[in-house]
């Protein structure tokens, strides 16, 4: 792995359990890590619940796949945001595309609405409804053996999205182009990189997951199973 200017890396499942604050060990990690790199979060949710989740960490944050770029200002100490996209959703289309995707597999029952619309553009399928208990969400499917079956399909159905197995009972799309390398990309172009000046490290590398598309790129990945072993995960890097 040559030298490294720039550490990207994934929240959820990286550096904490999903959605929960990060934790005392995992922030001296990230202290470690700043003495010596540029860091930065490429995150699937908002920039600004991303930095809440950190602990308001001084950090730069890219967040929605991309849709939003956030940094930080170490004299204000806050969180600034750069740029925020917005891409028109046609719903009544992707509501009729859901529709016949829940009556091929079987999923026609669900709580409150089929599909919940983000006012970035970005679509989540909530296989069990927007309304749907947390407990039945954390149950449903969490080795994807159920999505997997279904994940090419919808592919095939949205190719206006770039499409993610999401959470426990969902799948995550964002417009197209945006995803995590189209996001990672952008900053190094903008922000005068090189794809060489980055590694990113992640949990969500597999088919479908929200880190594939840097995965399988040319950016450096090291992979990180659970977040309680990232410390020495990037051993190699301090």
């Amino acid at each position: 792995m040559k030298e490294k200017k720039i550490i990207a890396m994934d929240l959820d499942g990286t550096i904490t359990q999903h959605r929960t604050e990060v934790g005392d060990e995992n922030k001296a990690v990230l202290e470690k890590l700043a003495e010596k790199y540029r860091l930065m979060i490429v995150g699937a949710g908002v920039c600004m619940r991303i930095w809440k989740q950190l602990k308001n960490f001084p950090i730069d944050i890219i967040g929605c796949y991309g849709m939003q770029f956030a940094k930080y200002n170490y004299e204000k100490e806050t969180l600034e945001i750069v740029y925020s996209d917005k891409v028109e959703c046609d719903r009544d289309s992707v509501n009729q595309r859901t529709d016949v995707l829940r009556k091929q597999f079987g999923y026609t029952e669900y709580a409150g609405e089929s599909v919940d619309f983000h006012e970035s553009g970005a679509v989540t399928i909530a296989l069990l409804g927007t309304k749907a208990k947390i407990e039945d969400k954390l149950a449903f499917d969490p080795t994807r053996e159920k999505r997997r079956p279904m994940y090419d399909t919808v592919i095939d159905m949205f190719p206006d999205y770039n499409v993610f197995i999401g959470g426990s009972s969902s799948f995550d799309m964002a417009p197209a182009p945006y995803n995590k390398y189209y996001a990672l990309d952008r900053f190094c172009r903008e922000e005068g990189y090189t794809h060489d000046d980055v590694v990113f490290i992640g949990d969500d590398y597999g088919i479908g997951g929200n880190d594939e598309s840097v995965y399988k790129s040319d950016f450096d990945f090291i992979t990180v199973d659970d977040y309680k072993n990232l410390a020495k995960a990037v051993e190699c890097l301090l």
